[in-house]
């Protein structure tokens, strides 16, 4: 490279300051695993939830990827990644911290009348509310909004404003313990004798077969790429889109029957069933969306 990119500046002035970074690609993802890691068969880097013995070099395994270390970062490896990169993430847990991913107005608004005041950073669409101190990570607690913290990363979109306050009970509390811990050889969740979408279920749409299909094998293989993580973020987004194109039929048009494909999806890249059933269910009623 001839010149340090700003991302890559952005990138180690975080890490001397003590904040895990990572670079990240087009629609601000992590990169995928390398060929020997691909499909987690080297088993995973030893600070994941399973813990595995990879020490790859390269930025893989998404938000585990995240690293203080300047000789890492600035390292032949991941120049790369650099140059491909689009923003830079970083490791909310492994800094202390926990971020409120408010991704829409109204879950912001939502957020100013209930949770206590702290340091906000504008995003895109919304806003990151950053309090002190660690939690799980979960997505889609409600419309628009995700928690990420441990086992998560956010984008780094500068420092904010505001004070930053000690992580309160009212944001601990909107998560409620999903994950089990599996027996050996048993599967966390499954999904039998799933329905799936045709016009028998779907008597009242306005929309041709194909047109349906088709962008529903579109959401559910979005939803299958997201085997790192996100998934459960990504259901609920697809559910949201998928319920937005129907409201002007007048039904029935088959949204449960979607809905159950769209969380076979997700728990098959690992989401908790429960989980999953929350997030969709969350996006096919999201009553702005859904309005007009």
């Amino acid at each position: 490279m001839t010149a340090t990119p700003n991302h890559l500046r952005a990138a180690l002035h975080l890490a001397v300051a003590g904040v895990p970074v990572l670079p990240l690609r087009d629609g601000k993802v992590p990169f995928g695993n390398c060929r020997a890691c691909a499909k987690n068969v080297c088993g995973g880097r030893p600070n994941m939830k399973s813990a595995g013995p990879c020490q790859c070099p390269d930025v893989c395994h998404a938000w585990a990827a995240a690293t203080t270390d300047t000789r890492v970062i600035n390292s032949p490896v991941w120049a790369s990644a650099w140059r491909q990169a689009v923003s830079v993430g970083y490791h909310p847990g492994g800094v202390g911290l926990t971020v409120v991913d408010l991704d829409s107005a109204a879950a912001v608004a939502w957020a100013r009348e209930t949770l206590p005041a702290t340091r906000v950073v504008p995003t895109t669409r919304g806003e990151h509310w950053i309090y002190r101190g660690v939690m799980r990570s979960h997505n889609a607690i409600r419309p628009g909004v995700d928690i990420k913290s441990l086992m998560s990363y956010a984008r780094w979109l500068g420092p904010g404003t505001g004070r930053m306050t000690a992580l309160p009970s009212s944001v601990r509390a909107l998560v409620v313990k999903e994950e089990t811990t599996p027996a050996r050889g048993r599967v966390v969740s499954s999904v039998p004798d799933r329905t799936e979408w045709d016009r028998t279920v779907a008597t009242g749409c306005r929309h041709t077969e194909r047109y349906v299909r088709t962008g529903l094998e579109r959401g559910l293989a979005m939803v299958r790429s997201r085997t790192e993580s996100g998934a459960g973020s990504q259901a609920f987004g697809v559910a949201r889109f998928l319920a937005v194109q129907h409201t002007q039929c007048p039904g029935p048009c088959g949204l449960d029957a979607i809905g159950e494909e769209i969380v076979a999806a997700a728990v098959l890249v690992g989401v908790p069933e429960p989980y999953a059933r929350r997030a969709v269910a969350n996006g096919l009623e999201t009553p702005s969306e859904r309005a007009a």
